[in-house]
Protein backbone atom coordinates (compact mmCIF):
# COMPACT_ATOMS: atom_id res chain seq x y z
CA UNK A 1 0.00 0.00 0.00
CA UNK A 2 1.34 3.43 -0.95
CA UNK A 3 0.20 6.63 0.75
CA UNK A 4 0.33 9.76 -1.42
CA UNK A 5 -0.05 13.34 -0.29
CA UNK A 6 -2.65 14.84 -2.63
CA UNK A 7 -4.15 18.25 -3.33
CA UNK A 8 -7.09 19.52 -5.38
CA UNK A 9 -7.07 22.72 -7.43
CA UNK A 10 -8.69 24.52 -4.47
CA UNK A 11 -5.70 23.75 -2.25
CA UNK A 12 -7.35 21.12 -0.04
CA UNK A 13 -4.68 18.64 1.06
CA UNK A 14 -5.40 15.01 1.90
CA UNK A 15 -3.94 11.52 1.79
CA UNK A 16 -4.73 8.81 -0.71
CA UNK A 17 -3.96 5.11 -0.23
CA UNK A 18 -3.23 3.08 -3.36
CA UNK A 19 -1.99 -0.39 -4.24
CA UNK A 20 0.71 1.16 -6.45
CA UNK A 21 1.71 4.33 -8.27
CA UNK A 22 0.23 2.87 -11.44
CA UNK A 23 -3.08 2.29 -9.64
CA UNK A 24 -3.15 5.97 -8.58
CA UNK A 25 -2.54 7.03 -12.20
CA UNK A 26 -5.24 4.67 -13.50
CA UNK A 27 -7.79 5.96 -10.99
CA UNK A 28 -6.82 9.58 -11.61
CA UNK A 29 -7.26 9.16 -15.38
CA UNK A 30 -10.79 7.79 -14.76
CA UNK A 31 -11.62 10.70 -12.35
CA UNK A 32 -12.03 8.24 -9.48
CA UNK A 33 -9.74 10.22 -7.17
CA UNK A 34 -11.70 13.13 -5.71
CA UNK A 35 -11.14 15.66 -2.96
CA UNK A 36 -12.94 14.63 0.25
CA UNK A 37 -13.71 18.29 1.00
CA UNK A 38 -15.05 19.65 -2.30
CA UNK A 39 -15.37 16.50 -4.47
CA UNK A 40 -13.13 18.03 -7.17
CA UNK A 41 -11.48 15.44 -9.42
CA UNK A 42 -8.55 17.59 -10.56
CA UNK A 43 -6.04 16.05 -8.15
CA UNK A 44 -2.26 16.22 -8.12
CA UNK A 45 0.36 14.38 -6.11
CA UNK A 46 2.47 16.44 -3.75
CA UNK A 47 6.05 15.63 -2.78
CA UNK A 48 6.12 13.43 0.29
CA UNK A 49 8.88 12.13 2.53
CA UNK A 50 6.69 9.40 4.03
CA UNK A 51 7.76 5.86 3.14
CA UNK A 52 5.81 2.73 4.01
CA UNK A 53 7.42 -0.72 3.88
CA UNK A 54 5.23 -3.79 3.53
CA UNK A 55 5.25 -6.32 6.38
CA UNK A 56 7.99 -8.87 5.93
CA UNK A 57 9.73 -6.83 3.21
CA UNK A 58 13.50 -6.52 3.32
CA UNK A 59 14.52 -3.21 4.80
CA UNK A 60 17.00 -2.20 2.15
CA UNK A 61 16.81 0.10 -0.85
CA UNK A 62 14.91 -2.44 -2.96
CA UNK A 63 11.23 -1.62 -3.38
CA UNK A 64 8.81 -3.92 -1.60
CA UNK A 65 6.82 -6.09 -3.99
CA UNK A 66 3.14 -6.53 -3.26
CA UNK A 67 0.84 -9.03 -4.90
CA UNK A 68 -2.46 -7.40 -5.78
CA UNK A 69 -5.18 -9.96 -6.30
CA UNK A 70 -8.35 -9.35 -8.25
CA UNK A 71 -11.36 -9.18 -5.97
CA UNK A 72 -15.02 -9.61 -6.76
CA UNK A 73 -15.88 -6.22 -5.24
CA UNK A 74 -14.68 -3.80 -7.93
CA UNK A 75 -14.98 -0.81 -5.58
CA UNK A 76 -12.61 -2.44 -3.10
CA UNK A 77 -10.15 -3.33 -5.85
CA UNK A 78 -10.40 0.17 -7.33
CA UNK A 79 -9.63 1.78 -3.98
CA UNK A 80 -6.89 -0.74 -3.17
CA UNK A 81 -8.78 -1.84 -0.05
CA UNK A 82 -9.13 -5.37 1.22
CA UNK A 83 -12.72 -6.60 0.92
CA UNK A 84 -12.88 -7.05 4.71
CA UNK A 85 -11.95 -3.42 5.32
CA UNK A 86 -14.51 -2.20 2.80
CA UNK A 87 -17.18 -4.35 4.46
CA UNK A 88 -16.42 -2.85 7.88
CA UNK A 89 -16.41 0.70 6.52
CA UNK A 90 -19.78 0.14 4.84
CA UNK A 91 -21.14 -1.26 8.10
CA UNK A 92 -20.06 1.91 9.92
CA UNK A 93 -21.81 4.03 7.32
CA UNK A 94 -24.97 1.90 7.53
CA UNK A 95 -25.06 2.59 11.28
CA UNK A 96 -25.61 6.28 10.60
CA UNK A 97 -28.89 8.00 9.86
CA UNK A 98 -29.18 9.29 6.30
CA UNK A 99 -30.75 12.74 6.61
CA UNK A 100 -30.27 13.52 2.92
CA UNK A 101 -30.43 17.20 1.96
CA UNK A 102 -31.20 18.14 5.60
CA UNK A 103 -27.58 17.43 6.52
CA UNK A 104 -26.47 21.09 6.98
CA UNK A 105 -29.54 21.89 9.09
CA UNK A 106 -29.21 18.75 11.25
CA UNK A 107 -25.45 19.26 11.72
CA UNK A 108 -26.04 22.85 12.87
CA UNK A 109 -28.74 21.83 15.34
CA UNK A 110 -26.42 19.26 16.90
CA UNK A 111 -23.44 21.62 16.89
CA UNK A 112 -25.42 24.35 18.66
CA UNK A 113 -26.92 21.76 21.05
CA UNK A 114 -30.47 22.35 19.85
CA UNK A 115 -30.82 18.55 19.62
CA UNK A 116 -28.89 15.54 20.93
CA UNK A 117 -25.86 14.48 18.90
CA UNK A 118 -26.19 11.37 16.76
CA UNK A 119 -24.35 9.78 13.86
CA UNK A 120 -25.72 11.21 10.62
CA UNK A 121 -24.78 11.36 6.97
CA UNK A 122 -26.34 13.27 4.11
CA UNK A 123 -25.74 15.73 1.33
CA UNK A 124 -24.45 19.28 1.23
CA UNK A 125 -23.51 21.52 -1.65
CA UNK A 126 -19.99 22.93 -1.78
CA UNK A 127 -21.33 26.26 -0.54
CA UNK A 128 -23.17 24.59 2.36
CA UNK A 129 -20.07 22.55 3.25
CA UNK A 130 -17.94 25.71 3.26
CA UNK A 131 -20.47 27.50 5.48
CA UNK A 132 -20.45 24.58 7.95
CA UNK A 133 -16.64 24.63 8.02
CA UNK A 134 -16.63 28.41 8.53
CA UNK A 135 -18.93 27.92 11.54
CA UNK A 136 -16.51 25.41 13.04
CA UNK A 137 -18.79 22.43 12.48
CA UNK A 138 -16.67 19.33 11.95
CA UNK A 139 -17.67 16.75 9.35
CA UNK A 140 -16.02 14.76 6.61
CA UNK A 141 -16.97 13.80 3.09
CA UNK A 142 -17.45 10.12 2.43
CA UNK A 143 -16.32 8.54 -0.83
CA UNK A 144 -19.18 7.54 -3.11
CA UNK A 145 -18.33 3.84 -2.96
CA UNK A 146 -19.17 3.85 0.78
CA UNK A 147 -22.46 5.70 0.53
CA UNK A 148 -23.90 3.84 -2.44
CA UNK A 149 -26.30 1.10 -1.37
CA UNK A 150 -24.77 -2.27 -2.20
CA UNK A 151 -27.89 -4.37 -1.61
Amino acid sequence: MIIFELSCVHGHRFEGWFASGEEFTRQQERSLVTCPICDDSHIERLPSARVSIAKGAARDNAPAAEAVEERPDTDAAAMGLPVEALTKLRELVRNTENVGRRFPEEARKMHYKEMPARAIRGEASREEAKALTDEGIEFTSLPRFLTRDSH
